[in-house]
C-alpha cells in the first residue's frame, strides 16, 4: 500500500522527508483520530449508524475504487449492479488491482453475494437502470459509474428503482455539477441527480478557486498530462470521434480534447470565458498533472502565490488540496486521496502577473474519494440539522 507523497499537506499536517511535521492543529490523518487512513483502501471499521447507504451501478475502475473509499469514510455500499460481471469475477477484480495493489481486507463471493470484510453486498446484472431494486436494499444514494448514463434524464431512471439521489461519476451536459471544496453551497435538496464533474475538473477547480479569490484571474490556459484510461486503444485502431484517439495508448503521447477547463466555469461562474484547455494522453497507468498558465489581475510574487495555496491546503481545502515542496514524480501520488496536490517546485512565474502552476492528482482514487464525499454531503443535507 502506498502512502501520501512526502511534503504533502495531509489533514492538518505536512508529510516531510523525515516523517510527520505538524502545520497547525492536531495531526488527523484521514479524518479519524488514530483509526486508520484513507489512502490505498485502508479499512476503517465501526462506522456510524447515520452513514449513507449506497449502491453502485457499473463496477469498473471508478465503481470499484468508490467501494474501497467507502470503507474508510463511514459510508456503506449494499448493492452493486453490472450487467457484465458475476459475483465471482467482481470479487476477483476487487481483490486484485494492478495499480493500487491488492485489497488489504477479505473478499469473497458466496451464494450470489459479494462479501467485503464480511459485509454482504447484493449483486445484480441488469442493463436497464429502472430494473435495479435499490429500494429493496435501502440504497438511497446511487453512484452511476457506467459512463453510459451521463444525462440527467437517463441517470434519473435509478429513482424508479427506489434511489433517492444519483451521483454521476462523469461530466454531465445537463445535471447540476459539483466539486467538493468549491461549490457545495450551491446544492439544494430538490436536486435528485447531480454530477461529480471529471477528475481533471476536480484537480483544476480548487487551484483556480484559490488563485481567483486571492489574485483574480484575467485569463488562463490549462493542459492536463493525463494517464491512460480504459477508453483508449492498446494498439492502433479506428476511433469514432477523433482519429488521433485511436492510436496505441502505450506507444504515444496523444493530444486530446478535454472539457475540464470549461467545466470549471460551471462551479466557478466568475471564470466564464476566461479559461479553456486541452489534454495530452501519456503512457502511464495512473496519476495525472494539471498545468495552469494564467494571467493575474493583481500582481504577486510566486512565493506569495505558494503561501496562499498552502494556507488553503491547511485551511478551507484541508483534505482536498495538498501542497508539496519535495522532488516528487507521478508515481509518488498513487492512491492519493487528494483532488489536487500543488507542486511548489514545479511551477514558475515569468513576471508578477503571468504564472505557471502545477498540481498533481490520482485521477482514479482521488476522484473516487470525492464521489463519496459528495454523497456524504448530500446525505447530511437530507438529514437536516441535529435534533435535540
Amino acid at each position: 500500500m502506498n502512502g501520501p507523497a512526502p511534503g504533502v499537506a495531509v489533514e492538518g499536517a505536512v508529510l516531510g522527508a523525515t516523517g510527520m511535521m505538524p502545520v497547525g492543529g492536531a495531526i488527523n490523518v484521514g479524518g479519524t483520530m488514530g483509526t486508520g487512513i484513507t489512502l490505498g483502501g485502508t479499512i476503517k471499521m465501526g462506522a456510524s449508524a447515520n452513514m449513507p447507504i449506497m449502491g453502485i451501478n457499473g463496477f469498473g475502475r471508478i465503481g470499484r475504487l468508490v467501494l474501497r473509499a467507502t470503507l474508510a469514510k463511514d459510508a456503506r455500499v449494499v448493492c452493486v449492479n453490472d450487467p457484465f460481471l458475476d459475483p465471482d469475477y467482481m470479487a476477483y477484480l476487487f481483490k486484485y488491482d494492478s495499480t493500487h495493489g491488492p485489497f488489504p481486507g477479505s473478499v469473497e463471493s458466496k451464494d450470489g453475494l459479494l462479501y467485503i470484510n464480511g459485509m454482504p453486498i447484493a449483486v445484480y446484472n441488469e442493463k436497464d437502470p429502472k430494473a435495479i431494486p435499490w429500494n429493496k436494499h435501502q440504497a438511497s444514494y446511487v453512484v452511476e459509474s457506467t459512463g453510459v448514463f451521463t444525462e440527467a434524464a437517463k441517470a434519473a431512471a435509478h429513482l424508479e428503482g427506489g434511489a433517492k439521489k444519483v451521483v454521476i461519476s462523469a461530466p454531465s451536459a445537463d445535471a447540476p455539477t459539483f466539486v467538493v471544496g468549491v461549490n457545495l453551497d450551491m446544492y439544494t435538496p430538490n436536486m435528485n441527480v447531480v454530477s461529480n464533474a471529471s477528475c481533471t475538473t476536480n484537480c483544476l477547480a480548487p487551484l483556480a478557486k484559490v488563485v481567483n479569490e486571492n489574485f483574480g484571474m484575467i485569463e488562463g490556459l490549462m493542459t492536463t498530462i493525463h494517464a491512460t484510461t480504459a477508453t483508449q486503444k492498446t494498439v492502433d485502431g479506428p476511433s469514432g470521434k477523433n482519429w488521433r484517439d485511436g492510436r496505441g495508448a502505450q506507444q504515444n503521447i496523444i493530444p486530446a480534447a478535454t472539457g475540464a477547463a470549461k467545466a470549471v466555469t460551471k462551479v466557478i461562474p466568475a471564470l466564464e470565458g476566461k479559461l479553456t484547455g486541452m489534454a495530452f494522453r501519456v503512457p502511464v497507468p495512473d496519476v495525472s498533472v494539471v498545468d495552469l498558465t494564467c494571467r493575474l489581475a493583481r500582481e504577486a510574487s510566486y512565493d506569495e502565490i505558494k503561501l496562499r495555496i498552502r494556507e488553503a491546503a491547511e485551511g478551507p481545502l484541508l483534505g482536498i488540496m495538498g501542497y508539496t515542496e519535495e522532488e516528487v514524480v507521478s508515481s509518488d501520488f498513487y492512491s492519493s486521496t487528494f483532488s489536487s496536490v500543488f507542486d511548489a517546485k514545479a511551477g514558475m512565474a515569468l513576471n508578477r502577473q503571468f504564472v505557471k502552476l502545477i498540481s498533481w492528482y490520482d485521477n482514479e482514487y482521488g476522484y473516487s474519494n470525492r464521489i463519496v464525499d459528495l454523497v456524504k454531503y448530500i446525505h447530511n443535507v437530507e438529514r437536516g440539522p441535529p435534533q435535540f
